[in-house]
């Protein structure tokens, strides 16, 4: 070959080269614009809020006879093939977090949703995410204990700053230390306070657990895509009837003295990116350490009294009240 040829051939397999550098540069700045658009997506675009539960005006007895018409279309023979599904489980009573692991076996859990259950006095429903199972149900309620002890130092500070003769507001921040004190006692013993949990399985996983003692109801929810988009209301297992707006006696809690807000309950949004596991009791034990879960009351997910969205702005999957 011809230093001429020589010349030509290196002249084309140079501009061969430019030319793929070009392009793959512009591969790499179209991805870049790409993600960054992805990002700066507002979460308006990511779609409505999600309702599952029961609802305000609606009642108790119809929405559990709804979500069992909607599991058993789930697991009919002639029903489509379905995937996992997220689903709503509510309990008939208050357990224990050890018994948790028979009670959801073979069903992927997120999180679950405790109560104590004080007679006379509407206490403050906490979300758990769940990792393992119990042991991240025990560390939230540890992490609940904690909370409520500090609530009710909190009051009874304020109760001592109030003035003699403010007796009605003194009264209400005495009940609501022994409220929050008897909350964090119940707590820290493991109490049975678990009511409710969100798991995902398929229709006939979900169809196993419902008929287990202590369900009361499963409430698959398949239109679910993503948990923070989506708000959970569990009935408590003493609600019965038609739910009212407000559900049940708490005491009245002045705040004007100090940012300790009155303790009523909420809609509860569920977290984003909680890693669901098999409950299964039969899995063994898991020697990697994982994460404490937090309480719902750490994370900004769950909304208070205050911005929580009426039940008439937020659009519902759940059935109309009969």
């Amino acid at each position: 070959m011809g230093s001429a040829d020589q010349a030509v051939h290196g002249a084309v397999s140079f501009r061969t080269v430019i030319a793929f550098s070009v392009l793959a540069v512009g591969v790499v700045l179209l991805g870049a614009l790409w993600v960054s658009r992805r990002q700066a997506l507002p979460d308006d675009d990511l779609g409505d809020v999600v309702r599952v539960g029961v609802v305000q005006g609606q009642t108790v007895g119809g929405y559990i006879a709804s979500a069992r018409k909607e599991l058993a279309s789930l697991t009919k023979a002639s029903a489509p093939v379905a995937g996992d599904t997220w689903a709503l489980v509510s309990l008939d009573r208050y357990v224990a977090p050890g018994s948790l692991p028979d009670l959801f076996s073979g069903a992927a859990v997120a999180e679950v949703y405790t109560r104590v259950p004080l007679s006379g006095v509407h206490t403050q429903v906490v979300r758990i995410p769940v990792y393992r199972l119990p042991a991240d149900v025990m560390t939230g309620m540890l992490d609940a204990s904690l909370d409520r002890d500090r609530e009710a130092a909190e009051y009874r500070q304020l109760s001592r700053r109030t003035a003699a003769d403010q007796v009605r507001a003194r009264q209400a921040y005495e009940a609501a230390a022994v409220s929050a004190a008897a909350e964090a006692a119940a707590y820290r013993t493991g109490c049975s306070c678990v009511f409710a949990a969100v798991i995902r399985g398929a229709p006939t996983t979900l169809q196993g657990v419902a008929t287990r003692p202590g369900v009361r109801v499963v409430d698959p929810a398949p239109e679910v895509l993503r948990l923070d988009r989506t708000e959970f209301r569990p009935p408590l297992p003493e609600q019965s009837g038609t739910v009212p707006p407000d559900s049940g006696p708490s005491p009245v809690v002045p705040n004007d003295v100090s940012g300790i807000a009155t303790r009523t309950s909420a809609p509860i949004l569920s977290s984003l990116g909680v890693p669901s596991v098999r409950s299964a009791s039969s899995s063994g034990d898991d020697s990697r350490s994982r994460p404490a879960a937090p309480t719902s009351e750490d994370r900004p997910a769950v909304p208070s009294a205050s911005d929580a969205k009426p039940a008439q702005d937020v659009p519902s999957r759940s059935p109309a009240a009969p």
